[in-house]
């Protein structure tokens, strides 16, 4: 499983969604992340929008391979449905 966060610094929900990531590297073996900082690449709103395939009004943007799940609470929403953690930290 692969997942990419877009997200922005500052953002508590994109660092939400990047400590549970590093929890799912350590718990699982078939688990990996990439954290964008759209600041940092230059990825406009407009951008991340033709990537979502929708309009965009917040961060993060997390897709689950190559498929988009949401935002930080659709994330772990997502964890908790298909148990990739044995216990929610």
């Amino acid at each position: 499983m692969f997942v990419v966060i877009f997200g922005r610094p500052g953002c508590p929900y994109c660092v939400r969604a990047v400590q549970l990531s590093e929890q799912l590297v350590e718990a699982r073996e078939d688990f990996k992340f990439k954290y964008v900082d759209i600041h940092a690449e230059g990825i406009s709103k407009a951008d991340l929008e033709k990537t979502v395939g929708k309009p965009v009004e917040t961060v993060p943007q997390i897709f689950v391979d190559k498929d988009h799940v949401g935002g930080c609470t659709e994330f772990e929403q997502f964890v908790r449905e298909n148990q990739l953690l044995t216990q929610e930290a």
